[in-house]
């Protein structure tokens, strides 16, 4: 068998890269161009969906070029997204109706408040979510309602829409869909069903002409035009960025999680087929689907992790952010001082939109190092408290912990997190999982790879084994609670 290539476009919030693979699932080329956001008014987030486009383009024919490759040798092509994301476009002619709103957007916060008291139970009995801004659902109803004839149109069997992989997937193929990691995120789908939500459409006034079909994570989706990229080429894996990382972390099976540390922390459990319920402030989504088998996991998210030692850079404290790890090693231990990030309040398990940073223990000895160490610390205690949570949930415990992204680099944050979780946390040697998760789902839809091979095709760069004693650990830990309790609500307190 001659060599096979595989490639993945991983569309995200701030850029869009395109990576080929081998066989052996190693990088051999990779091109990216940075993504602008526009914010027209306060709390409100948008993207041009045909710059996403043009640029998605630019960057595969540029990886292939680096590759050496022609397009014809891709045996398949995965796509990776920032989820949540919305856009509507002409049926006929693919044009976008209006700039993308992209998952940050807060315009409909009022809307929600509504929604939670009028719906919330049933919308997270459905959908394993809470009604938040974050999803697509109340976008697609704000369009709807604001654009002019947009409304009449969709009615009429004009207008599409789609998270970013259905807007790709339209451009690259001519197909309207999307896969259950993306639909699980629209907030009208439901998770055991597996399909749209009749109910839910009527309570948002979305008519169902308008929705992508749902086609299994790991599938034949179509083929790319010609005209785009001079060959045809099978898209046939198709994954929401933090499902993706899971897929490229290789957490195929139940009791598998990972942490992705980045501007914040994304935290996935592989629950298997179990649908799970939480009582801990966690999103029940799709892990990945194949066939009629289906992953679900358990999501948790943390809004400051990176961005705490971005905090510290911005101030002048430190130079960048590789310098924590030198800094945090100075110190024989904390004495002390923490830092609770609660810089746009605390994400899961906690969700205090009130609550605001702390940094307490402070001394006339206290140092820059100690605020770097501090930094750092708090990604692990943030991590664990969502780590904790999930086995609370799911009657899991983990046996180790997967760790990826840019923060993964920090050879003090990984073996603390170790220590203050007790298990192992592993690194692989590709920390820039995404892309890679959706060219394996990829290519075991092509037949480059089985998907037993999947777990075996991750290689592991470094294990970080736990050496703190129960005993400091439980002492840290209650240190770090009693600052939380110190942050939580302090908005409203102090408003």
């Amino acid at each position: 068998m001659g060599e096979k290539y595989v490639g993945a476009v991983d569309l995200g919030t701030t850029g869009v890269r395109t990576v080929v693979f081998d066989m052996d699932a190693q990088e051999l080329a990779s091109s990216y161009r940075e993504l602008p956001l526009s914010f027209p008014r306060p709390g409100w987030v948008e993207q041009d969906p045909e710059l996403m486009l043009r640029l998605s383009l630019e960057v595969i024919r540029e990886a292939l070029a680096q590759a050496g490759i022609g397009s014809g040798e891709i045996a398949a092509l995965g796509i990776t997204n920032q989820r949540e994301t919305t856009v509507v476009w002409d049926r006929t002619t693919g044009e976008p109706l209006h700039p993308a709103i992209v998952w940050q957007d807060r315009r409909t916060a009022p809307r929600c408040e509504e929604l939670r008291r009028a719906y919330g139970k049933l919308i997270r009995e459905r959908t394993g979510l809470p009604p938040d801004p974050y999803f697509s659902a109340t976008k697609l109803e704000w369009l709807l309602g604001n654009v002019p004839g947009l409304r009449e149109r969709a009615k009429a069997g004009e207008v599409a829409f789609g998270t970013v992989d259905s807007w790709l997937l339209y451009r690259f193929c001519g197909v309207h869909a999307t896969d259950p990691t993306n639909a699980s995120r629209t907030m009208l789908f439901d998770i055991r069903c597996l399909s749209w939500d009749e109910e839910l459409l009527e309570i948002f006034s979305v008519p169902h002409g308008i929705l992508p079909e749902v086609f299994p994570s790991l599938s034949e989706f179509g083929v790319t035009s010609g005209d785009l990229l001079s060959a045809e080429i099978p898209v046939t894996g198709v994954l929401g960025d933090q499902q993706a990382a899971l897929f490229g972390q290789g957490c195929l099976s139940r009791g598998e999680g990972k942490v992705t540390w980045g501007t914040g922390a994304f935290l996935l459990l592989n629950t298997g087929e179990v649908v799970p319920e939480s009582t801990h402030g966690l999103l029940s989504t799709v892990a990945y689907a194949i066939g009629d088998r289906i992953a679900y996991a358990l999501e948790g998210a943390v809004f400051a992790a990176g961005a705490a030692v971005q905090w510290l850079r911005d101030l002048g404290l430190i130079s960048s952010a590789t310098e924590t790890e030198e800094l945090a090693e100075e110190l024989p231990g904390n004495e002390g001082v923490y830092f609770v990030p609660a810089l746009v309040g605390l994400g899961a398990p906690h969700w205090d939109p009130y609550a605001r940073g702390v940094i307490i223990g402070l001394t006339r000895g206290t140092t820059r190092a100690h605020l770097a160490r501090a930094a750092l610390e708090s990604i692990a205690y943030q991590t664990s408290d969502v780590v904790r949570a999930m086995e609370a949930d799911s009657g899991i415990s983990l046996v180790e912990l997967r760790v990826d992204g840019g923060a993964a680099r920090n050879e003090f944050l990984c073996q603390f997190q170790a220590d203050i979780l007790g298990i192992p946390v592993v690194r692989p040697a590709i920390l820039e999982t995404t892309a890679l998760g959706a060219a394996l789902a990829a290519g075991v839809v092509a037949g480059v790879w089985d998907l037993s091979d999947v777990p075996e095709l991750i290689r592991v760069e470094r294990r970080f084994e736990p050496r703190m004693s129960s005993i400091e650990r439980e002492r840290l830990l209650s240190g770090w609670r009693a600052a939380v309790e110190r942050a939580r609500g302090w908005a409203k307190g102090a408003g």
